[in-house]
């Protein structure tokens, strides 16, 4: 009888939930599932809007591995700016957030004034970077040649344009900096204490203490800033000659590359074909990531998981 109760009880228990969650799910099978599987269907044809759908089965996914050089321009690009541009954003985000957490006079200002960056609006800021990167009278180059430093051509250099972005990048690491901030000031006090009388200094105590401490932040910011990275898309779009991704392609961004597909050529099948092959390398990378997460990351009560 017991048992039954038990049963009846967890099942009722389920049953509130999902119908708590119900408007999340059907907006989910009707406006997201449904285009998801849509466009799985669509990336084995020749759909380009106006005309039938007819089938060819890889004949997408061949192209874009052994005919579009384009795509694998478009892969190097996205693969350099994320193996560069997230650990550098994470660093800097844990190097400003450990400066802030010192107890000094005006470190409220200027918290808010590294946070105040990231609500300005996309194109907004990237138009105003533009402005700063120029050649001639940019902010930055005008601030090296102050110093007898002659400062590349930031966004006309394809040697440069990537490095631009990663720069830019460091912008926007306010909310990354808030979570590092709230995971500094929860390691508890005792550990400082402890490691302090045992004669660690400030910097050991911030390698062995500190940093082993936040990891699960850091995991946490790592895997989100990177699955934006493989869709970064807007900076390429806005700052690049005619949203092409150059020059010389070198801003030629994945998502970039997608887009001109679909809504420059028109061609839905291929570009659907290049969306599902995003979503497979994220998903890998994503499950590399979470295995690999037990061997670094660690959690105050000692489970990995």
């Amino acid at each position: 009888m017991k048992m039954r109760n038990k049963a009846r009880i967890g099942l009722r228990s389920n049953l509130e939930g999902y119908l708590f969650i119900s408007p999340w799910l059907l907006g989910f099978f009707a406006l997201t599932g449904g285009p998801l599987l849509f466009s799985l269907y669509v990336s084995f044809t020749n759909y380009n809007i106006t005309s039938r759908r007819d089938w060819i089965g890889l004949s997408n996914y061949s192209e874009m591995f052994f005919q579009d050089t384009l795509f694998w321009k478009s892969i190097s690009n996205t693969l350099w700016y994320v193996a560069v541009g997230v650990p550098f954003s994470a660093i800097a985000a844990i190097a400003v957030s450990a400066l802030l957490s010192q107890k000094v006079w005006g470190g409220g200002f200027f918290r808010m004034l590294f946070y105040l960056p990231t609500v300005l609006a996309g194109v907004a800021m990237y138009m105003l970077w533009m402005q700063m990167l120029g050649p001639q009278t940019g902010l930055i180059n005008t601030v090296l040649r102050f110093f007898g430093i002659e400062g590349p051509s930031w966004l006309t250099d394809p040697a440069w344009t990537k490095p631009s972005l990663v720069l830019m990048r460091l912008w926007g690491i306010g909310t990354s900096m808030l979570l590092y901030l709230s995971a500094i000031h929860s390691v508890p006090k005792q550990l400082y204490e402890a490691a302090e009388i045992d004669g660690a200094g400030r910097i050991r105590r911030f390698f062995k203490i500190t940093i082993p401490m936040i990891t699960p932040i850091i995991f946490f910011d790592v895997v989100t800033t990177m699955i934006g990275a493989f869709q970064v898309f807007q900076e390429a779009y806005v700052m690049s000659e005619n949203g092409a991704g150059g020059p010389a392609s070198s801003l030629l961004f994945y998502n970039l590359h997608l887009f001109n597909e679909a809504f420059v050529d028109y061609r839905m099948g291929y570009a659907s074909a290049m969306a599902w092959f995003l979503f497979v390398i994220v998903m890998i990378i994503t499950v590399i990531n979470m295995t690999a997460s037990k061997y670094w990351v660690h959690y105050e009560g000692g489970d990995h998981r």
